[in-house]
């Protein structure tokens, strides 16, 4: 390796290094294996709920200030349903690994919808009174692809 070689790389480890500690400072981080499966865990349950269409069902994962919003489960189904097509009937699952950030953790899934489309599922969830989590928002971005 010659000397230009071995400095880029000391140079591009020390902007790697800097661009990491942002996010170690704020609380971000890798989380708990058992804390993980009991997110996956809920999401999980919820598009199971939406599969079944039922609606009570897939609303009790959702946080306290979600279903306040929605007084009749039945119009959170129609919310998502129009609102989330991918959430609602996703093709395909992808759980990519969760991150916490403070007292939240943000777990991102892969799906892809009818078409075969690649999204991305950023869910925000929180824990509530009795230490269960629950969904506290979801938001889908394009996942620059299609499934195979």
């Amino acid at each position: 390796m010659n000397r230009l070689s071995k400095r880029l790389t000391h140079v591009l480890f020390f902007v790697l290094l800097m661009l990491s500690l942002p996010a170690q400072a704020g609380g971000a981080g890798k989380f708990d294996a058992v804390e993980a499966k009991a997110v996956r865990a809920v999401i999980e349950a919820q598009l199971a709920a939406f599969a079944a269409d039922d609606g009570p069902r897939a609303l009790s994962y959702a946080f306290p200030d979600i279903r306040k919003r929605f007084p009749a489960p039945e119009g959170f189904l129609e919310m998502v349903r129009k609102s989330y097509p991918v959430v609602y009937r996703p093709r395909s699952v992808g759980f990519l690994e969760p991150e916490l950030e403070d007292d939240e953790v943000f777990q991102a899934v892969e799906m892809s919808d009818a078409d075969g489309v690649l999204w991305i599922a950023i869910y925000r969830m929180g824990r509530i009174e009795d230490g269960s989590w629950r969904i506290m928002g979801c938001r889908v971005v394009p996942g620059g692809g299609s499934a195979i």
